[in-house]
């Protein structure tokens, strides 16, 4: 089994200002612990850095500081081309994630060949079969010969996460995977990747704004402000006990039908200012002021 433990992560983006250059902070001292069996999911707002840390964690965007170690159960690091085996990402965007050009068995045999799963041949084309059947893509022969846009998008999101678990992955980032889908076909997706999750005892980050799916679908939730963790907890007692003026924000903004024809005015709406208040944005400044710092 891999587990994954991130310490202190540190994202900077340099960016033109008139003429000359700033610091941008996107991600600013997150920590967490992937361990198999377990979802952690993080829950923030669009600009919040939640898609910075998962492609930090998938070696997309390299970081400014901070660790990322990847161990075995036996303590054995991992590195190289066996970290990329273990560590595997599923995108926000089912059609932008897959190439159109090539069959959908193209994108699956390719990781299964590059990491030396089969042989090749026969070999490979039967475990292609396999991989779609498991994702619920049947007939699996009719499937694999198709192009990407012959597939719905809920479709092409199993192929992706087929592709993804091909090589073996233990640590699967789920970079809001559902999030462009049809509502009709979002919760089969979900009850499709906790199914592997059991089967595989896999390790996940899984990365939304819904707080909902955050709630039914994780263990731990980590809510992120500006690039930092502003709660943590057990996903229940956040979702259900928020403490942090964002976290209630959030709550208060998420649709919720047994609140309806309620008067809302008595729930004290938070405002910006409230969650400003309560976090040290020094940072933030520091990295405005003046070029190059």
């Amino acid at each position: 089994m891999t587990h994954v433990a991130v310490s202190n992560l540190v994202k900077d983006f340099s960016i033109r200002k008139g003429m000359s250059r700033i610091k941008l902070h996107a991600v600013d001292g997150v920590s967490f612990d992937l361990v198999p069996g377990r979802t952690v999911a993080l829950v923030g707002e669009s600009g919040s850095g939640k898609s910075t840390i998962a492609r930090m964690l998938a070696r997309l965007e390299k970081p400014t500081g901070g660790a990322i170690e990847v161990q075995l159960d036996d303590g054995t690091p991992v590195v190289g081309s066996l970290y990329r085996r273990n560590v595997q990402m599923v995108f926000q965007d089912p059609f932008a994630s897959l190439n159109p050009f090539h069959s959908i068995e193209h994108h699956i045999a390719r990781p299964l060949l590059l990491h030396h799963r089969t042989s090749g041949g026969r070999e490979t084309h039967e475990r292609v079969v396999q991989m779609l059947e498991r994702v619920g893509l049947t007939p699996a022969e009719e499937i694999a010969v198709r192009r990407p846009h012959e597939l719905s998008g809920g479709q092409r999101q199993r192929v992706a996460i087929a592709r993804a678990l091909a090589p073996g992955a233990q640590v699967l980032i789920a970079d809001e995977p559902v999030s462009m889908l049809d509502v009709s076909i979002r919760l089969d997706v979900l009850n499709l990747m906790a199914r592997l999750q059991r089967e595989d005892n896999l390790a996940v980050l899984y990365i939304t704004h819904d707080l909902a799916t955050a709630r039914h679908f994780s263990d731990e939730i980590l809510v992120l402000y500006r690039g930092r963790v502003v709660e943590r907890g057990p996903a229940d007692e956040v979702i259900l006990n928020p403490q942090h003026p964002y976290t209630r924000m959030l709550a208060q903004a998420a649709p919720d039908p047994e609140r309806r024809g309620k008067n809302l005015s008595a729930e004290a709406p938070v405002d910006r200012t409230q969650i400003d208040n309560s976090v040290s944005y020094d940072h933030y400044l520091n990295a405005w002021v003046g070029a190059g710092r």
